[in-house]
Parts: structure tokens; sequence; C-alpha cells
């Protein structure tokens, strides 16, 4: 048996953890309470929505209107929210990195979640997994999704071709930053399936997967 690609980049949230429904949705509401007091609530389908088109920031400043303070303040309520609360991982999703990683393959997270998180979800969770690089949220936009400098930094750093890495992603953001590095990103759909979303990935990703017993299956051929 032999690794199909020599590296994974994988999203982190929903893609590896459960966090929008029990952190980073919650986390918006108390926002909304705080900065927009009786504005109509969104539900977790829409919040999925607006994560996915237009994107998060497009999302705070253009339809809420958002300002340079307001957005502080949203910042600082959702690093309440991601510094207090540890999301779990999916079943089954250590254990495939693990057996990716005894087998010589790369570990490494691109995501809207800040790295020291991302960091400490992967020490609390069993079995142990160390990624071998993490890039995480980054003030300057030119070096986040859906921008290619973070595929490309991971590329660089362990001297691989394009075609040696896997983008895991389960929203049109990750779609977009495989797109402009020219790498191959499979959908994880184990997480959420929203027909609008679920279609998209389908579309625009080499494969749809909805449990992670398929992408193992992929990844380990």
């Amino acid at each position: 048996m032999k690794l199909r690609y020599r590296c994974l980049i994988l999203d982190h949230d929903d893609t590896a953890v459960n966090s929008t429904a029990t952190i980073h949705y919650p986390a918006h509401l108390a926002a909304l309470e705080a900065l927009r007091p009786g504005k109509s609530i969104p539900s977790l389908e829409t919040w999925f929505l607006k994560n996915f088109e237009p994107g998060l920031m497009p999302y705070l400043q253009d339809e809420l209107k958002m300002d340079s303070l307001e957005l502080k303040q949203e910042y600082l309520i959702w690093r309440e929210f991601t510094s207090s609360r540890v999301p779990s991982f999916y079943a089954g999703f250590l254990e495939l990195l693990a057996r990716y990683q005894r087998m010589g393959g790369l570990v490494t997270v691109v995501s809207h979640s800040e790295s020291e998180f991302i960091a400490r979800d992967y020490r609390s969770g069993k079995p142990r997994v160390v990624p071998d690089m993490i890039l995480g949220w980054n003030q300057d936009a030119g070096k986040r999704k859906p921008d290619p400098w973070p595929v490309r930094r991971i590329l660089k750093q362990f001297g691989l071709e394009e075609g040696q890495a896997l983008i895991v992603d389960d929203l049109k953001p990750g779609v977009m930053m495989a797109r402009a590095a020219g790498v191959d990103i499979v959908a994880a759909g184990w997480g959420h399936s929203i027909q609008i979303i679920r279609d998209y990935m389908i579309a625009n990703c080499s494969r749809y997967f909805s449990s992670i017993d398929e992408l193992g299956a992929y990844l380990l051929s």
C-alpha cells in the first residue's frame, strides 16, 4: 500500500473538528447581541452559507457594515470563545492522520482559525497527531485563504511539487485557494450537508467524501 499524495493540506473547522456549531456560531450570536441588538438572528445553516459565500470578512464588512472598532470587538468575542472551548475531532479523523504519518506522509493545516488554538486542539486529541506545519489566521489577507500563499509556503518548505499535495476542505475558499495554487482538492462532506454547498463542492472538487472512511480509502490506495 502506498500514499496517493505526499502531503495533506487540511482545513480545520468542520473538516477536522466540529467547531462551527459549538464555537464559531455561538460566538457570532454573542457578537450580534452586543453590536446589533434587535437584529434578527441568523440560523446555523445561514451562518454556514455566509462563510461559504461571500466569506466571513465580506459578510461582516459589506452586509453587516461593521466598522474597524466593531470588527475588533467581534474578533475579541470570537477569541474569548475559541480560547475557552476545545472542539472535538470527528471520529476516525486522527486515526487516519496517524496512519498517514506512519506511512511517511506530511500533515499540514491551513485554516481561518488561529494557529495556537489549532495546535491546542491537536494536543488534546487522541491518538496524538502533531501537524508538520500549521498556517492559521493571518491579519494580512494576502497570506490566508483563498490566497494561494499558504499552499506555496508549504510546498516550498518541504520541497514538493503541486501534484504531491492534496487539499481537504469543506468550503469555497479552499477551492479558490486550490485553483490558484494548482493543487488538487477533495471535499470534506461529513461536517455538514447543506445542499448549495454540497452541489458546489461536488462540481468543483476532484472527489466528494461523505465520510472519513471514504477519504482514508482514497488516500491510502
